[in-house]
């Protein structure tokens, strides 16, 4: 411990903020305590007492000063006598505990008032424990343990709690890259997602003509590159247009429009949306040559898998688009019969004749030239 006289000496010669300091080097201890009493003799004391278990002691003579040095220090612990000039210790527990930063800091009251009903105030204002003066070594080490043990252990428990919350916030956050919105709304809700029939989807199929000739003649870092580049920019037009992305297939680009989000035509966002895409896959040093097709109809559309979900469709109007693009004019939108029935007054299209499709049969497949609006 310091000596007597040097502690004094500290005391006679504190600065303007008004405390003092253990003499040994600050930061050598494990925890520090504030000690918040106006009578510099107990104030020696406590340290004493208290620094020989190994924690860093720092004094304020009075209330005010020990408020300004909780902030300033934000102790592991707070020793507060209940009588000083100014403010009482009962008036500086209030206003501890009514500053976020410093309401989870415990404080041990310290008096030698024999005042059961206002140690019971200061206990139901937030007070970890009291000790009366004059103070017993044995009882102020062992209650400065407990409380110490005790705010490790809640400081602790916040801890496991922020790491769960920045966990949930990542899983929340991947769910939403993985899943639209309001599917990821629905299982968050009733912990499921009910599989649904949905009306009048129109269903965009987007594909790269001769994508497996380009790939025998480039290397993977290139073909990965340029793949990238355009899926990051299909995505945005596709948000662009209100059309909800599903999934790529190779290189192959899925999207619907309508299915979550209602729309007034579909077909006429997704004309929009191929009409972009287009001369954006051109503008790549691969200067692709993209195929777009698009139908409308009935889908079914739900959450498949357990440790990877896919929130997917299914149904004759997928595999129908599919087929559209697949049989359709490269570097064109192309449309089936039903789509183009959807915008026959907002656009302007040559039919490319019956053109025979396995597992349909002859289908009429219209290439798009423009919009009228």
């Amino acid at each position: 411990m310091s000596g007597t006289t040097e502690g004094y000496n500290l005391l006679a010669g504190m600065t303007s903020a008004g405390y003092g300091a253990h003499p040994f080097q600050p930061g050598a201890f494990e925890q520090t305590i504030l000690v918040v009493e106006d009578s510099p003799t107990q104030a020696l004391l406590l340290e004493a007492l208290l620094g020989e278990t190994g924690h860093n002691v720092i004094w304020a003579l009075d209330g005010r000063q020990g408020l300004a040095m909780a902030r300033q220090m934000q102790p592991d612990l707070i020793i507060l006598d209940m009588e000083m000039p100014e403010l009482n210790g009962d008036e500086v527990l209030r206003l501890l505990k009514a500053e976020p930063a410093l309401q989870d800091i415990p404080v041990v009251m310290v008096s030698v008032l024999d005042d059961i009903e206002k140690v019971a105030m200061c206990i139901e204002l937030g007070a970890e424990d009291y000790l009366p003066k004059p103070v017993n070594a044995v009882l102020l080490n062992a209650r400065v343990a407990a409380c110490l043990e005790k705010k490790r252990l809640r400081d602790q428990e916040i801890e496991y709690l922020q790491r769960i919350e920045e966990e949930r916030q990542r899983f929340d956050e991947l769910l939403h890259v993985i899943l639209p919105h309001e599917i990821v709304a629905e299982l968050k809700n009733t912990g499921t997602v009910q599989p649904r029939q949905y009306p009048n989807v129109a269903v965009l199929f987007a594909d790269i003509a001769n994508f497996t000739p380009y790939c025998e003649t480039h290397t993977p870092e290139d073909i990965l590159a340029n793949l990238q580049a355009l899926v990051e920019a299909y995505e945005n037009l596709a948000l662009r247009y209100g059309l909800q992305k599903i999934k790529t297939l190779g290189d192959a680009f899925m999207a619907t429009a309508g299915l979550l989000q209602p729309l007034n035509n579909p077909v006429l966002n997704c004309i929009r949306c191929g009409l972009e895409m287009i001369p954006l896959a051109r503008q790549l040093p691969s200067n692709w040559q993209v195929r777009v097709g698009i139908h409308i109809g009935s889908v079914m559309a739900g959450v498949v898998g357990h440790r990877q979900y896919l929130f997917d469709i299914w149904g004759n109007t997928v595999n129908t688009a599919e087929r559209i693009q697949s049989h359709g004019a490269v570097e064109a939108v192309n449309l089936s019969e039903d789509a183009w029935g959807w915008v026959k007054e907002q656009c302007i299209a040559e039919s490319l004749g019956l053109v025979p499709v396995k597992g349909k049969g002859e289908m009429n497949i219209y290439r798009v030239q423009t919009l009228r609006v």
